[in-house]
């Protein structure tokens, strides 16, 4: 049964992760207004949320780019550092989203960096757990309990993570609109690219969930 879950949850989230990449692929050859890269958006944006203290960074890899509140950074991939594209507005403008949230204290930006540490603790030792306690759970039901706890936490912060993506992405359109960066014509795209973008947090939530009570059902289920 778990396995069905595993493959459902690893089909569907490819298929996004593929259309993700075909939709900014396909409007990263759609320039943006007055020409400014995804590094000039970033520090557009944070200057005029009056947020001086993050500064905006490059870095490697591709779909790397994430805000950093414990160094007050936002990270960009090279393409999106140097892009003058609807795609890389996007994600530039989606990552200083989070810096907004970082500085007005949004509630759930603050609850899942208070989870990092917990569930980072948690990642690590979770599957041991899990296996042990599946592999005894009519003799030491307390263990699978325990993993449960564990992957609980793992599933929390995956479901508190869904309104923080969506929070940075209104926060990001809205300025995008409202600043004149995107136009009546390229700012569906723009919306487009982010719901995708949000879409791969939305499948990784379900995952979790469906696997935690799958979990949950063996432990149920024991024999007394």
């Amino acid at each position: 049964m778990i396995w069905i879950i595993f493959g459902f949850f690893m089909l569907i989230s490819y298929l996004i992760s593929n259309q993700l990449k075909s939709k900014f692929k396909e409007y990263s050859r759609i320039p943006i207004n007055y020409g400014l890269t995804g590094s000039e958006i970033a520090e557009k944006m944070l200057k005029e949320h009056d947020i001086y203290d993050v500064r905006v960074l490059c870095v490697e890899g591709e779909l790397t780019d994430h805000y950093d509140p414990r160094k007050k950074t936002v990270n960009l991939s090279k393409e999106v550092y140097y892009g003058s594209n609807v795609s890389a507005a996007a994600v530039a403008s989606h990552e200083c989203g989070h810096a907004v949230q970082h500085a007005r204290a949004y509630a759930f930006l603050e609850m899942r960096s208070a989870l990092v540490p917990v569930v980072s603790f948690a990642s690590n030792w979770v599957q041991w757990v899990l296996l042990a306690g599946i592999l005894l759970v009519n003799t030491f039901p307390t263990i699978l309990f325990l993993g449960i706890i564990l992957f609980g936490l793992t599933t929390l912060f995956s479901f508190i993570t869904l309104p923080v993506e969506i929070d940075a992405s209104r926060r990001a359109l809205l300025w995008l609109n409202t600043g004149g960066i995107t136009t009546q014509a390229s700012h569906p795209k723009a919306q487009d690219a982010l719901k995708w973008a949000a879409y791969t947090y939305v499948v990784a939530a379900l995952s979790s969930l469906a696997t935690l009570i799958y979990y949950v059902m063996i432990y149920l289920g024991r024999r007394e």
